[in-house]
């Protein structure tokens, strides 16, 4: 039986985490018993995970565990292949990390209100996504998408007390209902072409007149969870305003549910038709580049990085709309490049994503403050959370030596592969790989922009300037993050070798010729090498800076003229909006900028300010208005119901009469 053994583990490791947070309700509120206890059960249940998806990629652990069930349709199936472990191990590591990040960030002690309320559903919302991405079965797979769905809400609103946090709750509450309803029609479609709820019937499915229809509902449906522009509506606001490490969850593997629901759906696909890949390429462009517009209008922190994610996602998508190509043109090499890449980024934006928001809620831990106009010259009194900062803004931007880079030049060279091998699809080079670009190109101007001014110059108020570095459970999970993120971006021709065995399940049965292995088709090895030596230099070049700098401090040098910045203040710095500015104008056709601008008047006018303020043109610009203006008008309606039961006696009789009348 050692092949169910990933199964077996990945089981207790549900368990684990699903009651991690149920004894700390039974411990006093002011006491640390129940935090440590639920830190360590989240630290078993991640072990077990990741030694089960280890198993299952690396030692064939795996199987079909089937059992009983009698829930109609239904049926307990599970089964971690390399695709659910690729997942699974992604999960468990961030959601122990966050767990330990949080005994310093939420203390129980100075939370008493929503500590334990934070805790336990941060151990269901592990357990549920564990579970969704095992299932082999429609409705085990809707239990766990609705435990996960379930538990993030009340996660999001954990400071429910504020009515910020109730808003951005109740738009993430519609936005997930929403889209389970879209999962809800998709999953009836597949059962009715296929004869069976379960995952085995899907590729008959889809090779059903339905295909496409099914297509499109799980689109919108796992769009709507992966928050793929114009879909995004409630991840800004539930990212910005959820505690910290549960935003790295969230952006780091919780939106990848929608992302692992589309690779399952596709994977499943023997031929699909070639519009579906355009779809994902033109939603994955839309979303990379109106993601990163967005990010670098915003001025509150951790709303930018929630930006990013929508950004992310699009890339992802480029990814995988490049294998869909490849398996309708039967080109292996397209194959094995585009899912390579929406993997591996999967991966990488877990990890980077992640470490931004942790290092963002360091910032919050000790300056209260997420506005990024209130920080600055955080780089003096938190030089560990300003250097885990720079390593995920480096690693997000593609660039050398970290592993955002060998996501996106796999999903590169696909779309150059693309048009090189000619054929029909040389629009999707023609367009999506300037707009890769271009995307790239923004995400470096936007970190510049947010390094520049929470971490540079001088502090901007006095919260700032009392800011001091973070304890170590909260720096060390970020330094393991920064370190997997170095590791990823050096040994890529070790890592490709688990994405081939990704890269395999999902072309599974349905592939024509063998895959190619990723080392063969991807220079990895010169980029990792090329990579090495970067760093190498960077350190040099760093530990001369260092000793030039000591020189400089034993005999300090003042300068003759400065232009006027001889004592510099923070009114002097580039602001966000300032450094923004000449970008936001660029793009302000599609992110449609408010502004305030003075009004100087007289000789000696009045202090003023400019504020500017980039809202979300999907949901503050056109649904907040239609559903204010559909508000109104069923307001106007109201006098039809005054509680007068002679009123609706007569409604009663006005419709029989209508009714006679029309028969």
């Amino acid at each position: 039986m050692v092949e169910l053994v990933s199964e077996k583990l990945l089981i207790a490791s549900i368990v684990l985490a699903g009651f991690a947070g149920v004894p700390g309700l039974f411990r006093p509120r002011d006491g640390r018993a129940g935090e440590r206890l639920f830190v360590g059960l989240m630290t078993l249940a991640g072990v077990c995970a990741c030694l089960g998806a280890v198993g299952a990629l690396a030692l064939g652990w795996s199987n079909e565990l089937a059992v009983t069930w009698l829930v109609p349709g239904g049926q307990l199936v599970i089964r971690v292949d390399a695709i659910s472990a690729m997942f699974v191990l992604q999960i468990a590591v961030l959601a122990v990390l966050g767990a330990w990040y949080g005994l310093e960030y939420w203390p129980q002690r100075g939370h008493r209100d929503n500590g334990r309320k934070l805790r336990t559903f941060f151990g269901a919302v592990t357990a549920g996504m564990l579970l969704l991405v095992i299932a082999r079965n429609a409705v085990l797979f809707l239990v766990g998408w609705e435990i996960m769905a379930a538990s993030a809400f009340l996660l999001v609103s954990t400071e429910d007390e504020k009515p910020t946090a109730r808003e951005v709750g109740f738009v993430y509450l519609l936005a997930t209902r929403a889209g389970t309803l879209c999962l809800f029609a998709m999953f009836a479609l597949l059962g009715a072409a296929g004869g069976s709820l379960s995952f085995d019937a899907w590729p008959r499915a889809l090779a059903s007149p339905l295909r496409d229809a099914i297509f499109v509902l799980g689109l919108c449906g796992f769009g709507l969870k992966a928050g793929l522009m114009p879909l995004h509506i409630w991840l800004p606001g539930a990212h910005a305003n959820a505690p910290s490490h549960v935003s790295a969850v969230m952006s780091g593997v919780l939106i990848k549910t929608g992302i692992y629901g589309l690779v399952r759906l596709t994977a499943s696909c023997e031929l699909p038709p070639l519009w579906w890949g355009y779809a994902l390429i033109g939603a994955g462009v839309v979303s990379g580049v109106l993601g990163v517009g967005f990010a670098i209008g915003q001025h509150d922190l951790k709303r930018l990085l929630a930006y990013h994610s929508v950004e992310n996602i699009g890339i992802i998508c480029l990814g995988l709309g490049v294998a869909l190509l490849g398996r309708s043109l039967g080109r292996p090499g397209l194959v094995a490049l585009g899912v390579a890449g929406a993997l591996l980024h999967v991966w990488n934006h877990g990890l980077f994503k992640a470490l931004l928001f942790l290092s963002a809620g360091s910032v919050l831990h000790a300056t209260g403050t997420r506005e990024i106009d209130r920080l600055g010259g955080l780089w003096r009194r938190m030089p560990r959370t300003g250097l885990a900062f720079l390593v995920g803004a480096v690693a997000i931007c593609g660039l050398p030596p970290l592993n955002g880079l060998i996501s996106e030049l796999l999903v590169y060279l696909g779309l150059f592969r693309t048009g090189a091998e000619g054929g029909g699809p040389w629009m999707a080079v023609a367009l999506a790989a300037p707009a890769l670009a271009l995307v790239g190109a923004l995400a470096v101007a936007c970190f510049v922009k947010v390094f520049g001014a929470v971490f540079l110059g001088n502090a901007r108020t006095s919260d700032t300037e009392r800011a001091h570095e973070c304890g170590p459970t909260m720096w060390v999970p970020m330094a393991i993050l920064g370190g997997t993120c170095a590791f990823i971006g050096l040994a890529a021709p070790l890592v490709a070798r688990v994405l081939d065995v990704g890269v395999n399940a999902w072309a599974g049965a349905a592939a024509t010729s063998p895959m190619p292995a990723l080392n063969r088709i991807a220079p990895l090895v010169w980029v990792s090498a090329t990579s090495a030596a970067l760093l190498v230099a960077i350190a040099l070049f760093g530990m001369r800076l260092a000793r030039r700098a000591r020189a400089r401090a034993a005999a300090p040098e003042v300068g003759t003229w400065d232009c006027g910045y001889a004592a510099p203040t923070s009114r002097m710095q580039y602001t966000s909006s300032s450094f923004a500015e000449l970008l936001v104008g660029l793009l302000a056709p599609a992110l449609r900028p408010s502004q305030h601008s003075p009004r100087l008047a007289g000789p000696f006018p009045a202090p003023e300010g400019f504020h500017s303020h980039v809202p979300d043109t999907v949901l503050d610009r056109a649904l907040r208005p239609s559903f204010s203006f559909v508000a109104r008008l069923f307001g106007r309606l109201r006098p039809i119901q005054r509680g007068n039961v002679h009123l609706y006696l007569l409604y009663i009789l006005g419709t029989l009469v209508v009714l006679l009348l029309w028969r």
